[in-house]
C-alpha cells in the first residue's frame, strides 16, 4: 500500500518531466524516420543555391574618396554679414544671419537628384550601358547587351513593355536603375564623401565615378558663377539708387566679395570636392558572396525539409 502511495505521490509531483521526455523522444524519432526526407530537400535546395550562386554575374566596384573643397569661400560674406547686416537691410539688400547653406551637403544632394542623374545619363550616352548590359567581356573588355533589349549595332532599343512605358527608357526608369548602383556617404566626423558605383564592368565604374566627380564640380560652379552674376547685376542696382556714403562702401563690398567667388571658380576645376583617393578599375569583385549564398541556401533546405517531417507527423497525428 506505502510502494502504491509513494508511486502515485510521485507521478504527481513530475508529471511535466515525464511528458517533456516522451515529447523530446517522439520528436527524436520522428526526426529520424523522416531523415531521408530532410536529406533529400536539403541536398535540392544545395543544388539550386550552387546554380543560383554560380549563375550571378561578377559585380565590381569602384570608389573614390573625396574631401571638401568649399569651405574657404563664404568668409568674407560672413564677415560682413555680421559687421554691416542692419546697415545694408537699409538699402534693400538682405546678407542673413548665417554663413549660407552648407555647399558640401547641398552638392551631395544635387548629385542624388533626377535632374543631375538624367543630365549624367543623357550627356555621357551610357542609357544602354545602365539598361542593358548582360555581361562582361573580361578578355576584351567589352560590354556584351541583351538582344532581347537593345541591339548595339543598330543603336535600337527592342524591349517589348507595356503602356506607359516604351521600348527606349525613360529617364525615370533609368533614375531608378542609377539609384541602386550609386552610394554617397558623408563621414560626420571627418566630412570626407566617398561615391561609389557598382558595375558588371570594373571599368566603366571607374569612368562613371569620375565623370560624376567632373559634373557635379562642374555643376556647383556653374550655378555659384551664376548667382554671383547676377548678385553683381542687383548690387551695381541698389548703389545706383541711394546716396548714403556708408550703405554703398558695403555694397562695394559686397560686389568684391562676389568677384572672388568668381574668380575662385574660374582658377580651381575642383570647386567642391577635392580628390584624396581617385577611383580604380577593381580587380576583384565585390558581390556576389558566393559562399555565403551556398551555406544559407543549404540552412534553408534544412529547416524546410525538418519543419515538413514534423508538420507532416502531427498533422497525421491528429
Amino acid at each position: 500500500m506505502s510502494n502504491e502511495l509513494n508511486q502515485y505521490m510521485k507521478d504527481a509531483r513530475f508529471p511535466q518531466v515525464q511528458d517533456d521526455e516522451i515529447d523530446l523522444r517522439e520528436l527524436f524519432a520522428v526526426i529520424w524516420q523522416g531523415k531521408w526526407l530532410i536529406i533529400a530537400i536539403t541536398a535540392v535546395f544545395a543544388i539550386a543555391s550552387v546554380a543560383f550562386a554560380i549563375l550571378q554575374p561578377n559585380i565590381y566596384k569602384s570608389e573614390a574618396l573625396l574631401a571638401p573643397a568649399s569651405e574657404e569661400q563664404g568668409g568674407g560674406l560672413s564677415a560682413l554679414a555680421s559687421q554691416f547686416g542692419g546697415l545694408a537691410s537699409l538699402a534693400g539688400v538682405n546678407l542673413g544671419a548665417k554663413g549660407g547653406t552648407d555647399k558640401t551637403q547641398l552638392a551631395i544632394e544635387v548629385l542624388k537628384s533626377r535632374q543631375f542623374t538624367s543630365e549624367f545619363i543623357q550627356k555621357h550616352n551610357i542609357l544602354a550601358d545602365l539598361m542593358a548590359v548582360k555581361e562582361w567581356d573580361r578578355e576584351n573588355d567589352k560590354l556584351i547587351y541583351d538582344e532581347d533589349d537593345y541591339i548595339e549595332v543598330t543603336n535600337t532599343w527592342v524591349r517589348d513593355v507595356k503602356p506607359p512605358f516604351k521600348p527606349v527608357p525613360s529617364m525615370q526608369e533609368a533614375y531608378k536603375e542609377f539609384s541602386k548602383i550609386i552610394v554617397v556617404n558623408k563621414d560626420k566626423e571627418s566630412g570626407m564623401v566617398t561615391i561609389s558605383i557598382e558595375h558588371l564592368s570594373p571599368t566603366v565604374a571607374q569612368q562613371w565615378v569620375t565623370w560624376l566627380i567632373q559634373d557635379i564640380n562642374k555643376v556647383m560652379k556653374e550655378r555659384d558663377v551664376a548667382e554671383a552674376h547676377r548678385s553683381t547685376e542687383f548690387l551695381n542696382k541698389q548703389i545706383a539708387l541711394t546716396n548714403v556714403a556708408d550703405i554703398k562702401t558695403v555694397l562695394y563690398k559686397l560686389i568684391e566679395e562676389q568677384a572672388k567667388t568668381i574668380m575662385f571658380a574660374e582658377v580651381r576645376d575642383e570647386y567642391v570636392f577635392k580628390t584624396i583617393d581617385p577611383a580604380l578599375a577593381p580587380e576583384e569583385k565585390a558581390k556576389p558572396k558566393r559562399a555565403l549564398i551556398c551555406v544559407l541556401g543549404t540552412m534553408l533546405g534544412g529547416m524546410l525539409g525538418l519543419m515538413l517531417v514534423l508538420v507532416r507527423h502531427f498533422m497525421r497525428k491528429e
